[in-house]
């Protein structure tokens, strides 16, 4: 039995054992009473009783016990063409001021705050600052639309906001005052005072009486201390989609989450304390949360702040510059992020123009990342590169080649295998195990680890009906795939993306899998849409990679060619449309639902999370090019 196969059997075995071992390098106020409390299953409870605080652990103890010199953040801004370092003593001074001007409005321990924020030093702070006094704060993307603001506003019910007069992209400055006016007047809740940081590329007016400045404000606050709460004290509400177009608040809580994010900066990541870690990602999303902000805090590393694309700013090395500028170990992103340097930059020739010695890995989650992309990853940075497979939910990774405890064969396609503290199966409809290598629904058995989600904010019915009914005893993570005969799993798409073509069940995935090893096709996605005879039919839309010069039609033959001969005739695949870009929201998942509704002429609205509206236009012009879509 291989060092994994131990760890993992006992986390399932004894999970009491091993994460109250793995809550000991947490520091608390008072120990918990129980590791596990299953007395309301299924609604699990971790470290009852216990007592901490989430930012004493991410800065006091770092400050006061070593590393009080030691950088905790880097901020590189090149759409500013700014950079700003602070130490453990530094950021916990600043962190305990801003806590100081939040409870001078009134917020206190319960109450929550929505940070509305670009990606600068004062969102992590903020965030921090809530958990300092025990407020909930709830992070909503900074430009997000104003109508989704005011859905978050009303049901978080926030006591105040944190902002900032806009954000930068490249070439382009976002004023945040018109969508937040906008969500204001929208909304049934309002707060009662808006905190606003003024950017230097362009302010915004404040309202008096309720709008306070972020500068003059920490001036003359007064620092606050910790406040002590309970582990199953609610530390953030995180908002994802819903399918009834309703927001689903996430709630993480204190206890469970600090002890899991810990673990897994050894244990997944393969870090030491002290190291330098980079999340390319936004404190809008999960990634963010745990990966910029808690996880390498907690651990006592250095992490990296980024405001920024992974192309043009200023071009398809800016990643590569940074690794080389700030030497972190690990880098942690989307594929989406690679397919985009990939497809400016086929050849990686902007790789060699940095000297990157200490770089060792890089992790890759936020969607399926196609095999294609990894090995191309792994090609030209001569690193591991693991694709690991997690959710807003659950906080961090269900499965994951875990880099320090046993690196195990990657096999690409697949995340590898479960994390210690994930029981993960495949289900058929009656909610049975299937056998080794045939795709059915992916659900992992209660009772979930530490640091998930464990109800939705003062939804608990809905949470149920969302995540636990249809498969009683598990946690349904709505995703499809299959487990091979090593017990690698493979995440093949969503549920809705398993298609099914006159009887057949067939995974976009694999299809896409296919279209991506084209030499050149840069990104690519596959999606069911209606056909009268056979059900459903699969529709190819591929991204050429630049430099690419050959006709249209030819890449298009070439690609129904493969898939014929790769999946089969029996995928009745003869539609494929090259287009400039792919729809996609801010954190990189391609919108292959809207894309069908497009297709199938069904009613269909941009959703809010969407990167840039005007693409979807573009996909239904493609689409009509290929016959799919009437010219009306």
């Amino acid at each position: 039995m291989g060092r994994y196969d131990e760890i993992h059997r006992r986390s399932l075995e004894d999970p009491e054992g091993f994460w109250g071992e793995a809550a000991e390098k947490i520091d608390w106020e008072t120990r918990w009473d129980k590791v596990l409390d299953d007395s309301n299953a299924p609604y699990y409870r971790w470290f009852t009783g216990g007592v901490l605080n989430t930012c004493y652990n991410c800065l006091d103890r770092h400050a006061d016990g070593g590393r009080g010199d030691q950088a905790a953040l880097i901020y590189d801004s090149p759409v500013t063409g700014s950079q700003a370092t602070f130490t453990y003593s530094e950021l916990r001074d600043k962190v305990a001021r801003f806590a100081g001007v939040l409870r001078a409005q009134g917020v206190a321990k319960g109450d929550r705050v929505i940070v509305y924020m670009p990606m600068i030093p004062e969102a992590a702070i903020a965030m921090l600052a809530c958990a300092r006094i025990g407020a909930v704060h709830s992070v909503v993307f900074g430009g997000f639309a104003g109508h989704e603001l005011a859905k978050r506003l009303n049901d978080a019910k926030p006591k105040a906001m944190v902002t900032a007069s806009c954000g930068v992209e490249p070439g382009r400055v976002v004023p945040y005052k018109p969508l937040f006016d906008h969500a204001f007047q929208e909304a049934t809740h309002t707060p009662d005072v808006l905190i606003v940081k003024q950017r230097e590329a362009a302010g915004c007016d404040l309202v008096a009486g309720r709008d306070v400045d972020w500068d003059e404000a920490m001036a003359k606050a007064e620092p606050a201390d910790c406040v002590p709460v309970a582990a199953t004290d609610p530390l953030y509400i995180l908002y994802t989609s819903g399918t009834t177009g309703q927001p689903k608040g996430i709630v993480r809580d204190n206890g469970g989450h600090a002890v899991a994010l810990y673990w897994t900066m050894k244990g997944v990541y393969g870090l030491e304390p002290g190291e330098v870690w980079w999340t390319a990602s936004d404190v809008g999303w999960v990634v963010g949360h745990s990966y910029i902000v808690y996880a390498p805090l907690l651990y006592g590393c250095t992490t990296i702040m980024y405001e920024g694309k992974p192309v043009g700013t200023p071009d398809a090395g800016a990643f590569w510059r940074v690794i080389a500028e700030h030497k972190p170990v690990a880098l942690f992103t989307a594929p989406t992020a690679f397919r985009a340097i990939r497809q400016q930059d086929p050849e990686g020739s902007h790789i060699a123009k940095y000297d990157m010695p200490q770089f060792r890995t890089l992790f890759l989650a936020g969607e399926r990342c196609d095999p294609d992309t990894l090995l191309w990853a792994q090609d030209k940075l001569k690193v591991p590169v693991v694709d690991h497979w997690w959710q807003t939910e659950t906080g961090w990774a269900i499965a994951t080649n875990p880099m320090g405890i046993e690196a195990m064969p990657i096999k690409p396609g697949s995340p590898t295998k479960p994390a210690p503290g994930w029981d993960v199966r495949v289900l058929d409809n009656e909610g049975k195990d299937l056998e080794r290598g045939q795709i059915g629904a992916i659900a992992c058995k209660l009772p979930l680890p530490p640091g998930t989600l464990p109800t939705l904010w003062q939804a608990d019915e809905r949470y149920h009906q969302a995540y636990l009914a249809d498969y009683p005893g598990f946690y349904k993570t709505g995703d499809a795939g299959y487990m091979d005969q090593d017990g690698y799993i493979f995440v093949m798409a969503r549920t809705d993306d398993v298609i099914n073509v006159a009887g057949h069940r067939l995974s976009t995935g694999a299809i896409e899998e296919v279209l991506a090893e084209h030499p050149d096709v840069a990104e690519c996605a596959v999606m069911g849409i209606h056909d009268e005879l056979k059900g459903q039919i699969p529709v190819g839309l591929v991204v050429l990679a630049a430099g690419v010069e050959r006709p249209r039609s030819e890449v298009q033959k070439e690609c129904i060619a493969r898939v014929r001969e790769e999946i089969g005739p029996v995928a009745a695949f003869k539609h494929v449309a090259v287009v400039k870009r792919l729809p996609k929201t801010r954190s990189g998942k391609i919108l292959r639902a809207t894309m069908r509704k497009i297709a199938d002429g069904e009613p269909w609205e941009p959703p809010a999370t969407i990167d840039d509206p005007a693409i979807l236009d573009e996909i239904k012009e493609s689409l009509r090019e290929i016959g799919l879509v009437p010219s009306s």
